[in-house]
């Protein structure tokens, strides 16, 4: 049930215990212990580290007879990426789709209105730092949360270099090169400064790197 790379990286204990709790929802460690075939306490500790590490939640249900309430494991947020999801061929079908339907600029269009939207959300987030270098350190830490992997060195008389080892829209931006600009447009607006934008090997044979540059101000 768990995506194929997610079943070879997680332990078989943990993923029994995703497995079960997507299947059946909250569960207390009796019960779970008991559909995954291992003991209380071995169980019990599983949940404890997964709850620890947030891809477990926990709650506090009422018994049926007098007692004190009961723990219930049950997923949290981030065990849902583990499961698959529509993704990104999805999405690619269906603006491939949009497209046929109302003509070559209508994904071009409904990509604008995404990065327009993005940029209003972290405007409000960069407001409060004044100074150029601080909107860009908080600018990458946002990206990094959002599944950029990225390296970045700062000079105080140069500027930033950036390069971007991996961005989640890469497919989208290949499909539809036109979200480049919009991407970079909106980036520029959000620090207040234009970006020099290019493509390099690493390594010979390797796919280029996007390396970003920010002049100082």
């Amino acid at each position: 049930m768990l995506l194929p790379v997610f079943k070879d990286l997680i332990k078989p204990q943990w993923r029994k215990i995703f497995e079960e709790l997507k299947l059946s929802g909250p569960l207390p460690v009796s019960e779970l212990s008991r559909r995954v075939g291992a003991s209380y306490m071995a169980v019990k500790q599983q949940c404890e580290k997964l709850q620890k590490i947030g891809y477990l939640a926990r709650r506090r249900m009422p018994r049926t007879e007098v007692g004190r309430p009961e723990i219930f494991y049950h997923l949290a947020e981030p065990a849902y990426a583990l499961f698959p999801q529509a993704g990104m061929s999805f999405t690619l079908e269906l603006l491939d789709g949009l497209r046929q339907l109302y003509g070559e600029s209508f994904a071009d269009k409904l990509l604008f209105q995404y990065f327009e939207k993005q940029q209003e959300a972290w405007q409000k987030r960069l407001e409060k730092y004044p100074s150029l270098v601080e909107k860009v350190q908080k600018l990458l830490a946002m990206r990094e949360k959002e599944g950029c992997l990225m390296r970045w060195e700062h000079d105080p008389a140069s500027g930033f270099k950036i390069e971007i080892l991996h961005h989640p829209l890469q497919q989208i931006f290949d499909h539809y090169p036109r979200a480049i600009a919009m991407e970079q447009r909106m980036l520029e607006q959000l620090i207040g400064s234009r970006i020099t934008r290019r493509e390099e090997l690493a390594h010979a044979g390797l796919a280029a790197h996007v390396i970003l540059e920010i002049a100082a101000s």
